[in-house]
Order: structure tokens, then C-alpha cells, then sequence
């Protein structure tokens, strides 16, 4: 954090920049991609001011997670049921269902089943003493507004609903913060420099968009690469149909692929099961 008499110069610096008032949003965000190209602030500060900017043009239904790719739990479901969908998911909220996926009734948190750590504790399991109350909020709602009430009533997850009172999707607080400071990288994420790391003896954490030649040439596999895709992440979207939700798997050649990280667009990375009886691959050696 800048000094408090640097962030009066920067601030009288900016306010000569605005001499030539802007007369429409386009012109301030020229003023303000002039002032970056002057020095006056970072592109990591332009960026995020483009993004609040953007936010009140963006309504719920532009960045939810749709209703098909939701990961929801039955009311009525057994807790030996419900805590391997948690675990795999790797998500903290989950829709509670009802009778049907339009009647939630009510929210999940994962934390609050710490609580089943004994079979005491599992035998008397009622979802009815976890759930916490669901937040439900129109398609339309701007998503500066929303994240206004989120903070207000520190609610972070709400369920979207169709003016026809149909669930549309889910909207959690990280999905509107996004929008404004980019994508929020997490302990799944692998670093730029590196697609491929070992995580456990026989797990590896890849990049969606490792080319599937590397994956092949580094694990000694023999993954398709024929079939007019070229990354793991095509050849994942591929065998699903579709664009798979963080927590789902598949297995090709023995291989089990876990989705880690993926956004409404892209695979961006994933876990790798090696095939049962496979010897690990050698790393390379490090140079001093």
C-alpha cells in the first residue's frame, strides 16, 4: 500500500488527467488508459477499474453457473450419500432439493458437517439442522447491486430464478468479484511456466491446456490426438459432450482425469490419476 503523501500526488496527478471532462464512459476510459500509458497507475489497477465499470452493465444470468451443471444434494438423502458428493465436488455451498430442482430447500455448507466426525453423530444425521435459508434473486439483477447485498446481509451464494419463479442457476459472491479483479486462482491451480506437476506419488496436477503430445511424451501414454483436437482440455470436452463442472471425472486409457478448475469457458486445470500398476514417470533432473 502506497504512503499516504504518494497517494495524494497520485491522486492530484489523476485529477489533471480528468482536466478535459469526459462526457460519456468511453471517454473516461480513454482518459484513464492515457493516464496508465503515462505512469500514473498500474495495468492491474486499470483493469479492475474497467471491471466495476463493467459490472453494472452485467446481470445475474451473464455469469451464473447454469441449473444443468448445479451440484445439489437431496433433502432426503442419507449422509453416506450426501458427503461423497461434497468431497468430490470440492465446492463449499450446495442447493438442498426438495422434491424436484425448482423447490430448493434450502443450503448446504460444507463446514457445518465437521460436525459428523463420529458414527454418533452420522446415525443422527437431520439435513434439517444444516441447511441454513436460501437466497433466491431474479435474472435481472444487476450484479453491482447483488454484490452490494451480499456483502450486506454476508449471504455468498443466491439461487437464480426465471420470471417464472424456475430455478436458472446459482450465483456465489467469488463469481461477481471476478468480473471486477479476474479469475481468483485457488491451491488447484498450476503454475503458467508449468503444465505438468507432481502432486502425490501417482497424482498430477496438469494444465487444461497442456498439448496432448507433451501429456503422451511425459507420461509414456498413448492418448488420441487424431481427432481434431489438441489439448487435454479438447479431449476431456470431447468425451463429456460438454463443458464439465469442477469435481466431475472420467477415465480414458486408464487415466482418471478430475476437473479442479474450469470456468464457463474453459478447462483450466485438472488432477491425474496415474493407471493402477503404472510406474511413475522420472522428473527431470534440476539444474544448479
Amino acid at each position: 500500500m502506497n504512503p499516504p503523501g504518494e497517494t495524494r500526488q497520485w491522486l492530484k496527478r489523476l485529477w489533471r488527467t480528468f482536466a478535459a471532462e469526459p462526457r460519456d464512459r468511453h471517454d473516461l476510459l480513454k482518459l484513464l488508459r492515457e493516464a496508465r500509458e503515462r505512469g500514473l497507475f498500474q495495468a492491474d489497477a486499470l483493469t479492475m477499474i474497467e471491471g466495476v465499470l463493467a459490472v453494472s452493465d452485467l446481470h445475474a444470468r451473464d455469469v451464473m453457473v447454469p441449473r444443468a451443471q448445479m451440484v445439489c444434494v437431496q433433502r432426503d438423502d442419507p449422509v453416506k450419500r450426501i458427503l461423497p458428493v461434497v468431497i468430490e465436488s470440492g465446492h463449499s455451498r450446495f442447493p438442498v432439493l426438495d422434491e424436484d430442482r425448482d423447490d430448493i430447500a434450502g443450503i448446504l455448507l460444507a463446514k457445518d458437517l465437521l460436525r459428523l466426525c463420529n458414527d454418533e453423530a452420522r446415525e443422527r444425521f437431520d439435513i434439517r439442522e444444516y441447511m441454513r435459508p436460501a437466497v433466491f434473486v431474479p435474472e435481472s439483477k444487476r450484479l453491482d447491486v447483488l454484490l452490494k447485498e451480499f456483502r450486506g446481509n454476508r449471504q455468498h451464494m443466491a439461487i437464480v430464478v426465471d420470471e417464472y419463479g424456475g430455478v436458472s442457476g446459482l450465483i456465489t459472491i467469488e463469481d461477481v468479484i471476478e468480473q471486477i479483479v479476474g479469475e481468483i486462482d485457488d491451491e488447484f491451480d498450476v503454475d503458467d511456466d508449468q503444465n505438468i506437476r507432481k502432486e502425490a506419488e501417482g497424482q498430477y496436477l496438469v494444465r487444461g491446456v497442456t498439448r496432448l503430445e507433451e501429456f503422451n511424451e511425459y507420461f509414456g501414454a498413448r492418448l488420441p490426438e487424431e481427432q481434431g483436437f489438441e489439448t487435454v482440455a479438447g479431449l476431456l470436452m470431447r468425451r463429456f459432450g460438454r463443458l464439465p463442472r469442477r469435481g466431475e471425472a472420467v477415465t480414458i486409457e486408464g487415466f482418471e482425469f478430475r476437473i479442479t478448475r474450469a470456468d464457463r469457458r474453459r478447462i483450466d486445470a485438472l488432477r491425474v490419476v496415474l493407471p493402477a500398476g503404472m510406474a511413475a514417470p522420472r522428473e527431470p533432473e534440476s539444474v544448479d
